[in-house]
């Protein structure tokens, strides 16, 4: 592959993974009536429509004059590259971004018929409407202005990558810590009261230090919770907010205790650390 094959490789992937970032932000905003960024990485782009038309340009080329045999391999290829999206993410962050269960003719929630003909028309439309313009506005920039261009956005994409990878591998391990801390608060609390059951009448001053020592280590645990709950990063509020059914996974009420609203928070707080009240 030469430099230039390369450099509109990336170009062809840079362009449709923005345009695919418009058409979710658009279908959010439409059903929603609000702005949400819907894509994976914090910039204006999703990665996998880029992948997506770029690998169904270059290996549907041969069909391009036979729009049937071009639309069977765009449902293929779209239904093939979301079921893996869908398959890894679910692997990587225990959880299930979006799911077609509730829809008919659907792979294990990660694809579904109606979804997959819809990004077959789309794929189709693309590359025989909109593809072509995109390769013309490709050739027509300057040798040296596409290539700094094309490394400064790539550089930017494998930034943002990083960054938001880093810190959604993070979330599964603070979900995991809040339930266990919440068991560890309700193991604490049930022990202290049978052990008091026990010791109360004929050892009272035990009794009191047995007490003491249980309240101190309730209130670390307490703490620790509280710091865990506190409000999350912006990238990890920002991933949950683009893809909610996130919420409907194994840690479904860690995660809601998580993302509730400050005022809420506060209140669960508050009745924390006043639990008498």
């Amino acid at each position: 592959m030469s430099w230039i094959e390369a450099r509109e490789f990336a170009w062809i992937f840079l362009i449709y993974g923005f345009l695919g970032w418009c058409t979710e932000v658009i279908f959010a905003g439409v059903n929603s009536g609000k702005f949400v960024n819907r894509g994976f990485l914090n910039g204006p782009i999703c990665p996998i429509y880029g992948f997506g038309v770029l690998t169904a340009a270059k290996l549907l080329q041969p069909f391009d004059e036979n729009l049937l045999l071009l639309f069977i391999g765009s449902v293929l290829i779209t239904t093939l590259l979301e079921y893996l999206t869908g398959f890894l993410l679910e692997k990587l962050f225990h959880q299930k971004w979006w799911d077609y269960s509730a829809l008919p003719f659907n792979i294990k929630g990660y694809v579904c018929l109606k979804f997959s003909l819809l990004w077959g028309l789309a794929c189709l439309f693309i590359l025989k409407i909109i593809h072509p313009a995109v390769l013309k506005f490709i050739e027509s920039l300057p040798g040296t202005l596409s290539t700094v261009l094309c490394i400064i956005f790539l550089a930017a994409v494998a930034a943002d990558f990083t960054v938001t990878l880093v810190n959604v591998l993070k979330l599964p391990k603070k979900l995991r810590t809040i339930v266990e801390l919440e068991k560890a608060l309700t193991s604490v609390s049930e022990n202290l009261g049978e052990r008091l059951s026990a010791r109360a009448i004929s050892l009272n001053s035990r009794a009191e230090e047995l007490k003491t020592k249980h309240e101190a280590e309730r209130e670390a645990l307490r703490e620790k919770y509280n710091r865990l709950t506190a409000k999350p990063n912006f990238v990890q509020r920002r991933i949950i907010k683009a893809f909610p059914n996130i919420k409907k996974g194994h840690y479904q009420e860690a995660l809601e205790k998580l993302f509730k609203k400050p005022s809420k928070r506060k209140e669960q707080k508050g009745a924390a650390e006043n639990p008498e009240q």
